[in-house]
């Protein structure tokens, strides 16, 4: 019985590590592959947020287009329609148009 033990106990170590390093693999390519980028698109948006002043154009989450009028620290007022002007909170925009972007179709 004590022939049997003495083998296994040596190479605990090595099996141990070559157990592991598998999953470390994993996670360094998942890591690479959807973490970081994810990490750096959300930077970009924030900094397109951050960057908003009057006169740009934006496209809202629910899909709503307008110019933006005045700009405060949590808050912008966008121009939706000639003379329609709603307050919306600056985290819902989610694409920030070139400034004075023209429709296709005009």
């Amino acid at each position: 019985m004590m022939m049997q033990a003495a083998p296994g106990a040596g190479g605990g170590t090595a099996g141990l590590l070559m157990g592991i390093a598998p999953w470390l693999l994993i996670f360094v390519i998942f890591y690479l592959l959807m973490i970081r980028p994810q990490q750096k698109r959300v930077k970009e948006h924030q900094a397109a947020i951050a960057a908003i002043k009057k006169g740009d154009e934006i496209v809202t989450g629910g899909g709503i287009r307008g110019r933006v009028t005045k700009v405060s620290e949590d808050e912008a007022e966008v121009e939706i329609a000639q003379g329609v002007k709603v307050r919306i909170v600056k985290t819902t925009i989610t694409q920030v148009l070139a400034r004075n972007a023209k429709p296709a179709n005009d």
